[in-house]
């Protein structure tokens, strides 16, 4: 292990893979081909497919929530570049009047600063985007046509698209969630989604950024380990049952280590119903870091990883002693995902997908490959980087831990159940 880490500092690779991830490196760097998973899959052995939520996907990278995810170009341009996923932009709840009671995550603020920062906790180099950010400040219905179109984008292209949905979240002082709100929001984008064809059931992601503690609500852990407890099953009453596959994305908040893994348990074992999945974890907070003009902003960068790294390690380690009451939903990672490496750290505690942001915002020097959109630049470093990248680390991780199968494919989803096989007593060693 080092730093908390399970993979080492360099990757174990034959001198003639070596060789051929350099050459494709510098091959690929005016365009990926197309098809990419293929050719990793003919060139490599390695199958990249996975999964988020119920979807297969062809690559296990996505795109989170966001600023980049709010219009129909970005979407396109994720399309083409080949991303497995999109989460859109979050819409904000509101009743059949129009009303949201979360009113206040309804504001443009697009205000973005792009710039390095070093880990606090590990002195790591990082990226981090700081910005003034909050939900989708149109109209639900405006939300609903952009979902509409970006699902036919997705289907088209074969890639999962997904909206994302801030739900009124009621404080210490109030009893009662407003269920109107829940209602018709969640039966619109229900509608659409049926609209646009697509087999089985709705599947949407539930934004928890008040926990994050940017709001003063996320300071009072009782408020906030009764939303966890409560949230899901209010969002799941909305449809008739096996209509909505809930991904909830659970944030760090300003607490202890201790009271992020409370706050899973919460989640998964004390209430009416569990999320299908969980996404885990987006942004720290820091309540002296200035930004425009305002005391407390959230950032990103190596402690941000470090730490969610930490808190999958310690509930797997609980998954595999057997003190959880329920098993642990498919997890889709985020936070400072911007390497192959990376995304295999979070893969080896259980991902199975990973959503990143700050990735595909870095400035056009910071990529190798000079042309193309940044998400198809993003992709190119991911697969291919020579030091870092997913295609070295996994056939690493074939050298180093056997990971492969009868016909010599290693795959990206036996990367994310090695925690339970081989990975087993690495975990249970962890304190």
């Amino acid at each position: 292990m080092n730093n908390g880490l399970i993979l080492p500092a360099r990757p174990l690779l034959a001198n003639e893979d070596a060789s051929r991830i350099i050459k494709d490196y510098e091959r690929f760097q005016g365009g990926l081909p197309s098809g990419v998973e293929s050719y990793l899959l003919e060139t490599y052995g390695l199958d990249v497919s996975s999964r988020y939520g119920i979807h297969a996907i062809r690559n296990p990278f996505g795109k989170a929530s966001g600023q980049l995810s709010l219009n129909l170009r970005q979407v396109q341009d994720d399309a083409d570049a080949g991303l497995g996923f999109v989460v859109l932009k979050t819409v904000i709840a509101e009743n059949a009047a129009g009303t949201r009671s979360m009113e206040e995550w309804a504001v443009k603020e697009t205000r973005m600063i792009v710039d390095t920062i070093t880990g606090k906790e590990t002195g790591e180099p990082g990226w981090n985007v700081t910005w003034q950010g909050r939900g989708w400040h149109g109209s639900f219905p405006s939300y609903l046509e952009f979902a509409r179109q970006a699902l036919e984008i997705g289907k088209t292209a074969g890639m999962v698209v997904v909206p994302s949905c801030k739900y009124h979240l009621p404080g210490p002082e109030e009893a009662e969630f407003r269920m109107e709100e829940y209602h018709h929001t969640t039966r619109g984008l229900y509608e659409v989604w049926k609209e646009c064809g697509f087999p089985g059931p709705l599947q949407m992601e539930k934004d928890f950024s008040p926990t994050l503690a940017g709001s003063g609500r996320a300071k009072q852990q009782d408020t906030v380990l009764r939303w966890l407890r409560e949230v899901p099953h209010r969002i799941k009453s909305c449809l008739p049952d096996g209509e909505l596959v809930l991904g909830i994305k659970l944030m760090n908040t300003v607490f202890e280590d201790d009271f992020q893994l409370n706050a899973f348990r919460a989640l998964l074992e004390e209430g009416e119903s569990v999320p299908d999945y969980v996404v885990y974890a987006n942004r720290l907070y820091d309540q002296g870091r200035e930004f425009a003009g305002k005391v407390g902003a959230a950032y990103g960068g190596p402690d941000l990883s470090r730490r969610n790294l930490r808190i999958l390690t310690a509930l797997r380690r609980l998954e595999l002693e057997g003190d959880l009451r329920k098993p642990v939903p498919p997890v889709s990672g985020t936070g400072n995902v911007g390497t192959g490496k990376m995304a295999l750290e979070y893969a080896l505690r259980g991902a199975e997908s990973l959503q990143m942001h700050t990735v595909f915002q870095k400035p056009g020097s910071a990529y190798s490959m000079k042309q193309g959109s940044k998400t198809e630049r993003a992709l190119h470093d991911l697969y291919f980087h020579p030091e870092h990248g997913l295609v070295a680390w996994m056939l690493h991780l074939r050298n180093a831990e056997d990971l492969v199968d009868a016909a010599n494919v290693t795959s990206f989803k036996d990367v994310a159940s090695w925690y339970r096989d081989k990975g087993r007593d690495w975990f249970l060693r962890q304190s």
